[in-house]
């Protein structure tokens, strides 16, 4: 569970003080899903970074399962994100001189796994995001699709416990779009995750459980109905499909991990 309190974050830029985040209060529940909307400037991808210990508060504390990511050492904190967080971006992030499978394998490094196991999760990885024929190809060789795929495919390799992604969609196509969202909510109920995403399209906020609306470093939550009806749907209640009706191609769960679970 994360447990955000007082969280401020303030920069200097010139002479001028910038205060990006203002007193930032948050809950987030194991296994919610939560987008984060708001204007270009407001603090949305600000305080994902925050919430993905990729930078620290300048005041407030920032709880995942009790330790503070605004206090812990960097040594700490660096293992504490190679283990628990997958980020996806929305730039991808990808290396162009490797293969999308030696992409995937980049994340597992900082763990430790050897190179055999390395290969071996890194394939089961792109074969649940439907590129098992992709392995060997490099980054220029892939749509922006296979790209985002590849990123979500690193980000997942690691079996996190929290899944963030900052505008995931934003370099992509409407149908692309809906296809990367499908993939993704599929993923979020399969496995459990936690997963917090930065976006500014409004068809996709709207369809989130839990709606953290961003302005001037503020935030106002709202539960939503539609996106608890698209939740219980992606889950298969209420009679709604398996996969609630985002994009085009329903998600298909595959073996992944050697079946021990995310």
């Amino acid at each position: 569970m994360y447990r955000l309190t007082g969280v401020t974050k303030r920069y200097t830029r010139g002479k001028e003080t910038v205060e990006a985040l203002r007193g930032i209060d948050l809950t987030i529940e194991d296994g919610d899903q939560l987008v984060i909307q708001g204007p270009t400037g407001g603090g949305k991808s600000t305080l994902l970074q925050m919430i993905g210990g990729l930078d620290r508060p300048t005041d407030g504390s920032v709880e995942l399962d009790g330790e503070d990511l605004a206090r812990i050492s960097e040594t700490k904190l660096t293992r504490l994100r190679a283990e628990k967080i997958g980020i996806i971006f929305q730039s991808f992030n990808l290396i162009p001189t490797l293969t999308a499978q030696e992409n995937v394998e980049t994340a597992l490094v900082p763990l430790g796994v050897k190179p055999a196991e390395r290969r071996e999760r890194a394939a089961e990885a792109l074969r649940s995001v439907g590129l098992g024929e992709r392995l060997g190809h490099a980054p220029a060789e892939l749509s922006g699709g296979q790209q985002q795929r590849v990123a979500i495919a690193r980000a997942l390799v690691k079996k996190p416990k929290v899944l963030l992604a900052d505008e995931p969609t934003g370099n992509l196509d409407e149908g692309t779009r809906d296809d990367i969202m499908a993939l993704l909510e599929g993923l979020w109920h399969e496995y459990g995750l936690t997963f917090i995403m930065v976006t500014h399209d409004s068809s996709i906020a709207r369809r989130a459980p839990r709606l953290a609306t961003i302005k001037a470093g503020q935030i106002t939550l709202t539960e939503q109905g539609d996106g608890q009806r698209f939740a219980q749907q992606a889950a298969g209640q209420d009679g709604g499909p398996q996969q609630a009706a985002y994009g085009q191609q329903p998600y298909v769960q595959q073996q992944y991990g050697g079946g021990q679970g995310y």
